[in-house]
């Protein structure tokens, strides 16, 4: 019976971050798995995203001085937006292209990643 728990959490889990479709806190994923798993605790959210993101199904979205995200792996090249309002992140399907000419002369920019801040719609119309 415990491999079949595990299997409706994980599924849970898995659906949540679908269905969001945005990058989620460890919290939001448990609050929205915990529709289908009433009886979810926050340490099994996280040991299964640590599962989920090691079999490469989810990845971690890191801003700077925010605690990881997680999104579905398999994302072509895109950024996130967050909102200042609610503190969600969205994603943002569009990238200003090559930005090795900002780097200083002699360095080689290898990647990047660019987070846009303001106020997302639903918070912008409040």
């Amino acid at each position: 019976m415990p491999m079949e728990r595990s299997t409706r959490q994980r599924a849970a889990i898995r659906a949540a971050v679908d269905h969001a479709a945005r990058p989620l806190l460890a919290q939001e994923v448990l609050e929205l798995a915990q529709q289908d798993v009433p009886g979810l605790g926050l340490a099994t959210v996280y040991r299964n995203l640590k599962n989920l993101v090691e079999a490469a199904e989810l990845q971690v979205v890191q801003l700077p001085g925010e605690n990881p995200r997680y999104e579905r792996a398999g994302h072509q090249h895109h950024h996130h937006f967050q909102c200042r309002g609610c503190q969600r992140v969205f994603d943002v399907h569009a990238c200003p292209g090559n930005l090795a000419r900002l780097a200083p002369a002699g360095f080689t920019v290898q990647d990047h990643e660019l987070t846009l801040y303001g106020l997302c719609a639903g918070c912008n119309g409040a």
